[in-house]
């Protein structure tokens, strides 16, 4: 019986720069219907100002999660590289070739005895990632993904 991974929440940016990007956005918006009519030097420095801060805080943290999310997915791939090989004792590349990205980080949760008939399996009969997560058996659940 496959399972599902748990959702995963990373407290500085699900709870802290998020909100505060939010706040940010609706403050600017308020601000600056306030001030729409109003062509003062200090105003159009003012919203200026804000929309570059707002600007940094939505790039920071969208990169920050890009990052991450990259990172992980190479490190993931690497893991089923590893794994094929050492279950196998060949090299995985012959079978990477004919999967996607989201194919071999779904038989990552695969066990090492269904690891190696599941990717060849997979690979042969262009299996979706859907099709993976329903053959495998021995569900191994990922709890550090972020």
């Amino acid at each position: 019986m496959a399972a599902k991974n748990p959702a995963r929440y990373y407290p500085l940016h699900h709870f802290i720069l998020l909100p505060l990007t939010l706040l940010m956005v609706i403050y600017t918006i308020r601000r600056y219907a306030n001030l729409a009519g109003d062509d003062s030097e200090l105003s159009r420095l003012w919203f200026s100002l804000a929309a570059v801060t707002l600007l940094f805080f939505v790039t920071l943290v969208m990169l920050r999660q890009h990052y991450a999310l990259t990172l992980q997915d190479r490190l993931a791939r690497l893991e089923v590289r590893q794994r094929y090989f050492e279950l196998s004792g060949q090299r995985f590349a012959a079978l990477e070739k004919d999967l996607s990205l989201k194919q071999i980080l779904t038989l990552r949760l695969a066990g090492d005895q269904e690891l190696p008939a599941l990717a060849q399996a997979a690979a042969r009969e262009k299996l979706t990632s859907k099709d993976i997560l329903a053959r495998i058996d021995d569900f191994q659940l990922d709890t550090m993904r972020v």
